[in-house]
């Protein structure tokens, strides 16, 4: 059961889903649970697996999960103990309806996922960028219309590659399934090209209260000044799509500290990543993404 719990865990966190892990620590009496049991719930949908024990025991547990998922707070872990009895008392002991007459404490952690950066564009910048990642730990997918630069040789360690048309690259895909993505970078050599994707990412993602946050959905980010931005939205406008979505849209991308090189780019842009990833303002305060 733990393998099977566990292996959905690590799908889910692929997915970009948080998930939070629910584990029986120690016991003592009567209890339904033993040391070890796990289950497992996804912010999609707060799907679960697994099994602390069931009854009211996992009913609260279960509870408190969908509560830390919604919350998205720090710290991310927490210890609880409870008495399987309604008359149970103690430092920290929640009392449960229940005749077990055993106690059991339950460590609950939210896992988040590790960002998986797709770098549409691998030019200089793209290829700094994904150095920096790799250094990270993080995951990165690469594409660009020209096949030497999506090439092995110059990404190694890209989950995917790729190199096939913008318009066929899209049609094999859907909001849901570019949900694997934390974020998407457009980094192309050109600007038509930017623009072409940017059309196909918002088209996907023009859902009913879509959210580009990273969570639900990728964070977009395009690089180039806010005069390229202006244009790249007026042409998104004509073609019918709505300023809420365009205005999530990060242009230009990379904290604003005097990069120049692409490798000072590329720092100033995974910065920025973590810093949203992390949900804190990089002038000092922590804070909390809608």
């Amino acid at each position: 059961m733990t393998a099977n719990v566990l292996q959905w865990v690590l799908s889910e966190l692929a997915q970009q889903r948080r998930v939070a892990v629910a584990t029986v620590l120690n016991t003592a009496g009567s209890v339904p649970g033993k040391t070890g049991a796990r289950l497992a719930m996804s912010s999609s949908n707060k799907d679960w697996v697994g099994t602390v024990g069931g009854a009211g025991l996992e009913h609260r547990v279960l509870q408190r999960c969908r509560e830390l998922l919604t919350e998205q707070r720090r710290p991310f872990a927490e210890v609880l103990t409870y008495g399987l009895n309604k008359g149970a008392k103690g430092y920290e002991v929640k009392p449960l309806d229940s005749l077990c007459g055993g106690r059991v404490s339950i460590s609950i952690e939210v896992m988040i996922p590790m960002p998986h950066v797709h770098i549409m564009g691998g030019g200089h910048c793209g290829e700094a960028l994904a150095m920096t990642l790799h250094s990270l730990g993080w995951s990165y997918s690469v594409h660009d219309t020209r096949p030497e630069f999506a090439s092995i040789e110059k990404y190694p360690h890209a989950i995917e590659r790729s190199s096939i048309a913008i318009s066929d690259m899209f049609e094999g895909e859907s909001a849901s399934t570019m949900g694997r993505f934390s974020d998407v970078l457009l980094l192309g050599h050109d600007w038509a090209e930017d623009q072409e994707r940017l059309l196909g990412l918002l088209t996907l993602f023009n859902l009913p209260g879509a959210t580009l946050n990273g969570q639900d959905y990728p964070r977009i980010g395009v690089i180039g000044s806010r005069s390229k931005w202006k244009s790249f939205e007026q042409t998104c406008r004509k073609q019918g799509l709505p300023q809420d979505l365009l205005d999530q849209v990060i242009c230009p991308i990379g904290l604003n500290i005097g990069a120049q090189s692409p490798e000072e780019i590329a720092v100033a842009v995974v910065a920025q990543v973590m810093a949203l990833h992390k949900g804190v303002d990089p002038n000092g305060s922590t804070w909390r993404q809608a």
